[in-house]
């Protein structure tokens, strides 16, 4: 190897496995090797792939950053490098490996340089034995199988709406039942459209998510089909993003035919544009004159029948509507005014309508935690009732898809004659998330509907600042845990309702 390496001024490298078969041969230039993929050697489970990388150095230098970058990356047994001669006789030996993962520690360790006929290490023996201190040293409860994910955040916006934003995918990540490891954020000048973030950071997470045991990776912004490919196949772990993430939350939350169905729609709405397919190679062969050739591709029929699906859900979404709008024509007739409690999502919207109508529905301290619209009957003080509707929360960036196909969920909202805008009053971002629904609001055509605002969660910030914001905001401040703060609601809620009646205190 190093005599050829003299000779044609090239680094050339071997990939041997354990079993001492010559997997690959590269051949590279002065500076480098560029390592091919190796899909005969899938990482998988295990802590490293099984494989080493041999090479040569035409100035007998030492183990280069990107060298040792590759170990990590692609977790080899073993890097090594053989230095070349003037004479093209093999010089120094350079070996590093890689190390059980610790806080603050080294991912590998250099050796110190050797000669090629004196080895210092018994590879065998040396390669189960560090994997076996990497098994012991993972952190890693087997009997947890929930997903473990590093959160990606890739955007030009300013930091501080980056930041907020991507603690809002950390609550949307713990909702779905997924362990957060770790957060990873980039604002370049411009997006790799292969990527979205540059190789070198990430470079840096597939070796952050290697040392921590990810299983997949979760980003901020939505990909391409082609981002979604290139980065699994660069990381080998699952890759999914903002959207696809919010869409499996509301698939296991949507207990109604009503949600289920949505749900199923943006779904498949969100997949088609991804399906890729193998071409001619996975095509339906056609028989019979005019009928010969490639035919139909196994994708195209995917697309075919996910297009046939769609068609079918939406035709039943529109049956759905109808029975929707016959309720709400025969709630309409009755006379009775009609609440919609909106807001962002875990604002509190459940537990205040439990609160108002000593109802039941669930309630959980997460994002999306109830889908399903919840109607009951809210009884006032003066013996006078109204209907108030709990519907889905609200979030920024919210997928098109899921936004189109829960609008006739939304539709229970069109008749109501008064929007009730929760808002959690006690977080630092609320302004911005009044400022998301409202817009939210205008989109779907319910900006016209007069609204109250109110303010919950008030008990969790000082009284002095509870009362100066709802001044300023015009809002009435509550805590839906803490029935004896809703008086006021109910009087103002009775004022918008029917105006021109005076309404007592003690009423």
């Amino acid at each position: 190897m190093t005599e050829l390496s003299r000779e044609i001024k090239r680094q050339i490298g071997v990939i041997i496995d354990r079993k001492g078969v010559v997997a690959a041969v590269i051949a590279g230039d002065e500076k480098e090797i560029v390592i091919p993929l190796l899909p005969g050697f899938p990482l998988g489970k295990k802590r490293l792939r099984g494989i080493r990388c041999i090479h040569t150095h035409l100035k007998d230098e030492p183990l280069s950053r990107d060298d040792l970058t590759d170990l990590a990356l692609l977790r080899l047994d073993l890097m090594a490098a053989v230095g070349v001669l003037e004479d093209g006789l093999p010089g120094r030996l350079y070996m590093a490996h890689l190390l059980p993962h610790k806080p603050q520690g080294a991912a590998y360790e250099t050796l110190a340089p050797a000669s090629v006929h004196s080895i210092p290490v018994e590879l065998d023996s040396f390669l189960h034995s560090l994997e076996d201190e990497i098994v012991r040293a993972s952190r890693r409860n087997v009997s947890d199988k929930r997903e473990r994910a590093i959160l990606v955040s890739v955007a030009m916006r300013p930091k501080d709406e980056q930041n907020e934003s991507l603690e809002e995918l950390s609550e949307l990540a713990a909702t779905a039942g997924i362990v957060v490891l770790d957060t990873v954020s980039q604002r370049p000048e411009r997006l790799n459209p292969k990527y979205l973030m540059g190789t070198g950071k990430i470079k840096e997470l597939i070796i952050t998510a290697l040392q921590k045991e990810a299983t997949i990776i979760v980003f901020n912004q939505e990909l391409t089909p082609t981002q979604i490919r290139e980065l699994a196949a660069v990381t080998e772990l699952k890759v999914i993003d903002r959207t696809q993430l919010i869409l499996d939350i509301f698939a296991s939350r949507a207990h109604s035919r009503d949600g289920k169905v949505q749900v199923e729609l943006a779904q498949l709405k969100y997949l088609l544009p991804k399906l890729t397919g193998k071409g001619a190679m996975m095509s339906r062969l056609m028989g019979g004159i005019g009928g010969r050739g490639p035919g139909e591709t196994k994708l195209e029929v995917d697309r075919r029948r996910v297009g046939d699906r769609i068609a079918h859900l939406e035709h039943e979404l529109k049956s759905l509507s109808r029975g929707r709008f016959e309720r709400r024509r025969r709630r309409a007739a009755s006379g009775i005014p009609i609440i919609s409690i909106c807001g962002y999502t875990n604002a509190g919207k459940s537990t205040l309508l439990n609160a108002l109508t000593a109802s039941a529905t669930l309630v959980e301290d997460k994002l999306f935690a109830t889908l399903d619209t919840a109607t009951r009957r809210l009884r006032f003080p003066r013996e006078r009732d109204a209907v108030i509707t709990d519907t889905v929360g609200f979030i920024r960036d919210l997928p098109s898809d899921l936004m189109a196909a829960f609008k006739s969920t939304l539709e229970e909202m069109e008749d109501a004659d008064l929007l009730m805008h929760l808002v959690d009053v006690s977080n630092p971002h609320f302004e911005k998330r009044i400022e998301t629904v409202e817009a939210i609001l205008e989109e779907i055509g319910l900006g016209r509907i007069p609204r109250l605002l109110v303010f919950n969660k008030a008990d969790l910030i000082e009284p002095a600042i509870a009362g100066n914001l709802s001044a300023r905001f015009n809002a009435v401040p509550i805590s839906a845990l803490n029935t004896s703060t809703l008086r006021p609601l109910l009087k103002e809620l009775e004022l918008r309702l029917w105006p021109g009646e005076e309404i007592q205190d003690g009423q």
